[in-house]
This record gives C-alpha cells, structure tokens and sequence, in this order.
C-alpha cells in the first residue's frame, strides 16, 4: 500500500464459494446483487445492503448459484439494463439468457424471487465466446469469441433473439466487447493488436467505421467514461491507452498510462468522487496483482487534453495471484464501491477511502 497517495483500497468483503477461478463480476445496475462467474462452470449472485450498525460499512451475503449448464468455463457476465436478465458467455461456445422464474419488483434484493432458469441459448459462435455486453438500451447483445468473430443480436420480446449481423474484422481472437453508454456504438479488442468501432448502417447493417491501432500486444479490455467521449484500452504491452473523440466518427489516442508489471487484463471506468472537471475514476487490474485507480481529469491543452492521477494502489490484491475483472459499482450512491476477480477462486469488494 502507497501512503503518499491520497486513497487507499478497503477490503470490504471476502466471497469465497467458487471451487476455480473467477472470471468475471458483474453489478446489477438496479438491484443491490453482484454476480460472478467462474472456470468452475457456475455464477454465483451475492446481495449487500448497509450493517445494522449505521456504520458506512456494507454486509454481502450469498443468494444464489446458478449450476448454468454450460459444459465448459463461463468466461464472462453481463446484466442487461432492467437488471432482470443476465447473460452468460462460455467456452463452450455458446450464450445463456437468464431469467428469474418470479421476479418480485417490491423485493429491493431480489432474494425471495424464484430460481435463475435459462430462458434462451444463443448459438453461433464456433470456439470459445471470450465477453458479452447488453447495449444501454438494452435492445442489443453483442458476444465474440476465439473464432475472430463478433456477433450482434437483436433482443426481442419472450426472450426472443434475432442475429443482426456477424461482423468478420478482427484477424484473431476477439477478447471483449463494450458498448456506448450512450449511443449504439460497439467496441471490441483483440489478440490482433486492435480495436474496431461498429455502428449500425440504417441501409445496410452493422459495419466497421474506424480501426484503433497503438498498442503493441494483445487488447485485453475496453471501458467507455461515463460521458461516453472517450474509450479505455489495456494491454498485454502493459499500457493503458484513452482515445478521445475528436469527430463524430474519428478517435485519437491522447493519454499513455502505465503502473503495471504484467498483463493488464480488466479496466472499469466509474464515475468516482470530485470536481466537475473530473472525468471519472479509472481502476486497472491484472497479472501482477495489483489495483491502480487514476483520477482522470481533462485539461485546457490542445497537445494534452487529459490527465491522469494516480489516487490508489494496492499490491497482491488475490495474494500472488492473478487478478481478472475489475468493475466499479454503477449504483450512484456507491461511486466509491469496487468488485474484483481472482485465480484464486475469490471474489473482492473494496472501496476507495481517504489515506
């Protein structure tokens, strides 16, 4: 731990219950539940709500395990806008839909609601499905796979799915994609060195409008600020790369951070505490186990339009392990609130306090 930075991470809740490592976590944008899913085949949903004791301090406690069915890892998690769906992206190569059999809107937890069920299976990819992302509308997924593909599906009523295209750019496997906050704009990374920006064609279909080259290794993840005018990108060349939108249709790398030792596998982009000029907190996580959060702020210089500060750091966050998913709480009373994923079959809740 850093003490001449001016953060500090909090550890606020262990969750053990995964017998492998743990992929991915996931928030639900509307309910007190964070979701995670494992090598072990399984998601697990935990809830939290504020200790008796009126402290700042929150109590999370598991709700369910979902035994998805997958036949291999699930690699990645994502909950649609409403909270009320969860998609699952597995080696197997296949999508999961998921639906609560009873879903109670009075519940604020959602813990006396009925069983998880698979309510659709999307088939298609033909390799391992590495991420998959609800639009914020909700009305679009998107997966992508090893196979070098990224498919988008339209999200119909009674669970109801209709590809709207299998987009064929990257030349590798394809490891995240990651959506606009705002607008239907589609991002994916690659082994291939690359990012691809897809919008949909009114006349035709989903296309690539622009390729983001810079990095020199594998693009492991991708986060949008919360403004949605500029795009995280991490690295196995160990840097983090933010690209602005300097046309409607054009970006360009204008920050270069580093803090990193190994790969940097996940980056989340929150909205975090301060001043308006702040465009949020970015955390950066990955294989040499450490947390770095950056304070990101835009500046008055043409050459220079950002910078970043780092806030706080913390070191062998899963112990020696590596660390996979990093994801800040979207809930606005909880900006401080983060989620992490180990090797070591754990998942992490920490929030950022004053040192």
């Amino acid at each position: 731990m850093d003490v001449d930075l001016p953060y500090r991470l909090e550890l606020i809740s262990d969750l053990s219950g995964h017998d492998e490592r743990v992929w991915q976590v996931a928030w639900n944008p509307t309910k007190p539940l964070l979701a995670s899913c494992s090598a072990d085949k399984s998601v697990r949903t935990y809830s939290y709500r504020s200790s008796d004791n009126g402290s700042k301090s929150l109590a999370f406690s598991h709700v369910s395990t979902i035994p998805t069915g997958h036949t291999k890892t699930v690699r990645s998690i994502a909950w649609a806008p409403s909270g009320k769906t969860l998609a699952t992206g597995s080696f197997d190569s296949n999508v999961g839909i998921w639906e609560r059999e009873d879903i109670s809107d009075s519940e604020d937890t959602g813990e006396s609601a009925g069983d998880w069920e698979c309510v659709t299976l999307l088939e298609g990819h033909e390799t391992e499905c590495k991420s998959v992302g609800y639009s914020s509308s909700g009305t679009l997924l998107a997966s992508c796979s090893r196979d070098k593909t990224v498919w988008i599906w339209e999200v119909k009523p009674d669970a109801d799915f209709e590809c709207m295209g299998v987009l064929m750019e990257h030349s590798q496997d394809v490891k995240c994609v990651a959506w606009h906050p705002s607008e239907e704009i589609l991002a994916s990374a690659s082994y291939d060195d690359t990012i691809k920006l897809y919008i949909d064609d009114p006349s035709e279909d989903w296309f690539c409008f622009s390729t983001l080259s810079g990095h020199k290794s594998t693009v492991w993840s991708l986060s949008w600020s919360p403004q949605g005018s500029y795009l995280a990108s991490s690295s196995d060349d160990l840097t983090i790369r933010i690209w602005k939108r300097v046309e409607e249709h054009k970006w360009k790398s204008v920050l270069e951070l580093g803090g990193h030792e190994r790969s940097i596998y996940s980056i989340s982009w929150g909205v975090g505490k301060g001043a308006s000029e702040n465009l949020g907190w970015l955390a950066t996580t990955g294989g040499d186990g450490k947390i770095n959060v950056w304070e990101i702020t835009e500046t008055q210089h043409t050459k220079d339009p950002l910078s970043a500060k780092l806030l706080a750091r913390i070191s062998g966050a899963h112990d020696v392990n590596d660390v996979n998913s990093v994801s800040w709480c979207p809930r606005l009373e909880h900006p401080d609130l983060l989620a992490t994923a180990g090797d070591d079959g754990l998942v992490k809740v920490w929030r950022v306090v004053p040192s």
